[in-house]
């Protein structure tokens, strides 16, 4: 088992391989992002019942929840990414944590947006200074450096490197976000649900919701997948095979 991983592992470090086998993966990807989102979309809005205090302002939640929790997921990644970059000098994982950064800054801005859309008829408030979404705009701020950074150096080597590093401190952010309403005395509702404990609503309300969550993660996978691709062809745009494989288009 240890083996296989460790060649999986070494075969992702390969521009070319990973750029292959991406290329089989979208189009699945493509397509369960489609269909749960689709499918998550109506039945929150159409069969989803009313919530019995905030009545249909409640689902807000299914774009709010998957946003930020894809915002913290991405963020994890893209630091994983840099550390594996910082330490094995893997190219491909300098271009995943690169093409982590603008998606996930999205995420974070969708979740933030949301959340003062939800927090005004909820609280009378567009935004207010609670500890989770102060540390959600930290977090959105961070997502911003890493970019800037990515791009202030002629060296991609050595924007990846301070971004990496940037990605790594920011990292302890997220433990913040997450245990901020157990942490300090906040408006902000603890997590929907978790995978220890047994949901806060009912089946008919966080089943879409589940399926929203499932959906965005594949959306994800998509458009990284597609970043990473395109940022491949940039990078190795010397190479024979990149070469050979713009020849035939």
């Amino acid at each position: 088992m240890w083996k296989t991983f460790v060649a999986w592992f070494h075969r992702m470090g390969s521009p070319k391989w990973f750029y292959d086998i991406t290329g089989r993966w979208i189009p699945w990807f493509a397509v369960a992002s489609a269909l749960l989102l689709i499918a998550g979309t109506v039945w929150a809005l159409a069969f989803a019942p009313e919530d019995y205090q905030q009545g249909n302002s409640f689902r807000i939640i299914y774009i709010h929840v998957p946003a930020a929790i894809l915002a913290q997921s991405i963020f994890f990644l893209m630091a994983m990414a840099g550390a594996v970059g910082l330490i094995w000098k893997m190219k491909v994982a300098d271009m995943v944590a690169k093409s982590c950064a603008p998606i996930g800054a999205s995420m974070t801005f969708i979740a933030l947006f949301t959340g003062a859309v939800w927090g005004k008829p909820t609280w009378g408030a567009w935004w207010v200074w609670d500890a989770r979404l102060t540390a959600m705009l930290i977090l959105l701020f961070l997502y911003f450096g890493v970019i800037a950074l990515q791009s202030a150096f002629d060296s991609k080597q050595s924007g990846a490197r301070a971004s990496a590093i940037l990605s790594l401190v920011g990292v302890v952010n997220i433990p913040i976000i997450k245990y901020s309403v157990e942490w300090w005395n906040t408006l902000h509702q603890p997590a929907t649900f978790t995978l220890t404990e047994k949901p806060a609503m009912p089946a008919e309300m966080w089943v879409p919701l589940l399926v929203m969550v499932i959906g965005f993660y594949c959306f994800f996978g998509t458009i990284l997948m597609m970043r990473t691709r395109n940022e491949i062809l940039e990078r190795e745009k010397r190479t024979h095979w990149v070469q050979g494989l713009l020849s035939k288009k």
